[in-house]
């Protein structure tokens, strides 16, 4: 009598310790990935490997959704054009393929990846085409955006960029009507370049 008695009440307090725990367990999962940087993020490079963000620390990076048949595709020119002038001194842009505006990427890794050698002989690291709005976005896309403006907010259209200090953290944002050769552009990046790595975190 006395098992049968205490047992109700062992699973009435297993299930009460239950029902407290999972959410919890939940809400620190949540938190641990509202907590991750850009650089602890990781994305697959296009045709390739998934690659840890982390090998990026201590360069400037100029982060960019791409696509191939957008009136703005010939920036791949200016980006490789930096990219060639400045990557001796720790600097890479990242290009991230996105089929979401006017639908203006709709190939392959593959088809992607001649389309950007044959045209415009682009050397610097592309990744797997992604999804940069909404829901559904890409981690490292679903970070940027929801940064504080002007530097967060909705991606608007291709080619929007992001500018990355040594450290890991998004300083600037220019959008898509602005060149890669643009002044303002060219001045942030060199600014960046002449500072060092303050700390060996991840960044903001």
């Amino acid at each position: 009598m006395l098992n049968f008695t205490l047992r109700p009440i062992a699973i009435a307090a297993a299930i009460l310790v239950l029902s407290i725990g999972f959410p919890l367990g939940l809400d620190r999962a949540a938190a641990e990935e509202a907590s991750k940087k850009l650089l602890d993020l990781k994305a697959k490079r296009l045709g390739g490997a998934e690659e840890p963000l982390s090998r990026y620390r201590g360069e400037v990076l100029l982060i960019v959704n791409t696509a191939s048949e957008c009136g703005y595709t010939p920036q791949y020119a200016g980006l490789q054009s930096l990219y060639e002038r400045y990557r001796d001194k720790k600097f890479s842009v990242l290009g991230f393929p996105s089929n979401d505006f006017g639908k203006q990427e709709p190939g392959d890794d593959r088809q992607i990846g001649a389309f950007c050698k044959m045209n415009y002989g682009v050397e610097f690291p592309m990744f797997s085409k992604v999804v940069v709005v909404g829901a559904d976005a890409h981690p490292v896309y679903a970070y940027l955006t929801s940064l504080p403006k002007p530097i967060g907010g909705p991606v608007e259209w291709n080619f929007q960029k992001y500018l990355v200090d040594r450290d890991g953290k998004v300083v600037a944002r220019f959008e898509s009507d602005t060149k890669p050769e643009d002044p303002t552009i060219v001045s942030a990046i060199e600014r960046l370049l002449a500072q060092s790595p303050t700390k060996s975190d991840s960044g903001s």
